[in-house]
């Protein structure tokens, strides 16, 4: 297995290592606010097409037509608010932990500043367990938002608050974690290759002589959007999962496994891949947009701290 070298600087105390965590949360909520930005109407068509009965839209142009006739423009834009504030500290929460993995598997490996492949994935899967406390209802909530209004149903919310007071009053904290189990089924495999295949983009694109650090924003977009790809090529089934479990009324489900039973009983296998196009069409963009903000907002982070 191919060693990549771990682009975190070397840590000589614990003051140096507080700045670099710190410097790692900052940059990866300003990537998870680009990552909004530029991706939430595919997000909105995705989850739209996961969690509509079946025969409701004929495909993601179709979401997107009704979704214009009906609120207009900005009607692609429902549901941003939860992950505008959000993925914040999701994003951040996410590359602090990647950070910190990588620096724990080489404490544990003793690999003298290089990492393989195999390790980064193992450090991506590990982010995504304190990633998940954070993800998962914010999650719900945006999932509540975006199909509401959805065919002929009705809008029951009028905007966040009114979304996590709902949560709550249904089933307090544990409806407000609802889903959590199939957030982790698809970010910790998802996150897994996510930041394998940033790292090993970025070594691809480096020149001989030079350092991953030092590539130009094209290289840092294409390396971005490979991994944006080859997280959502496994994300997908898990997803469909969680969107329904979280969209669903109390009681709808026991658990993941009783929701990939109900789903493909009712829909078929191919239901587990709804939304695939758009999940698609987004990730290369919006995650081109998240490292292109975490690279960027890491170098000047570098200059001042």
């Amino acid at each position: 297995m191919a060693e990549l070298e771990a682009d975190s600087p070397p840590v000589t105390n614990a003051a140096s290592a507080t700045a670099e965590n710190v410097k790692a949360f900052i940059a990866g909520g300003f990537g998870g606010v680009c990552a909004v930005l530029v991706g939430h109407p595919f997000d909105l068509t995705k989850t739209r097409l996961q969690t509509a009965p079946s025969g409701t839209y004929t495909g993601a142009i179709d979401v997107v037509k009704k979704i214009l006739a009906r609120d207009g423009i900005f009607g692609v834009y429902r549901g941003i608010v939860p992950p505008l504030f959000g993925v914040t500290p999701i994003f951040a929460v996410s590359f602090w932990a990647y950070d910190a993995s990588k620096k724990l598997i080489l404490t544990l490996t003793d690999n003298e500043g290089t990492l393989s492949t195999s390790q980064l994935a193992a450090a991506g899967f590990l982010s995504a367990v304190p990633t998940t406390v954070v993800t998962a209802p914010v999650e719900r909530a945006k999932v509540l938002l975006q199909v509401q209004g959805q065919g002929l149903s009705e809008q029951k919310y009028k905007g966040v608050a009114g979304v996590l007071r709902h949560m709550y009053n249904e089933g307090g904290l544990r409806s407000v974690f609802k889903g959590s189990g199939a957030t982790l089924a698809r970010d910790g495999p998802g996150s897994a290759a996510y930041f394998a295949a940033y790292e090993v983009t970025k070594k691809a694109l480096t020149p001989a002589g030079s350092s991953p650090s030092d590539l130009n924003l094209g290289s840092i977009i294409c390396a971005g959007g490979v991994a944006g790809v080859a997280m959502w090529a496994l994300a997908i089934p898990p997803d469909v999962l969680k969107s329904r479990i979280q969209s669903a009324p109390k009681d709808t489900y026991s658990g993941i496994l009783d929701c990939a039973r109900k789903t493909i009983a009712q829909d078929g296998v191919a239901a587990l891949w709804k939304g695939f196009g758009p999940a698609m069409a987004r990730a290369f963009p919006a995650n081109a947009a998240t490292f292109l903000g975490v690279e960027a907002s890491r170098k000047m982070l570098d200059k001042f701290m």
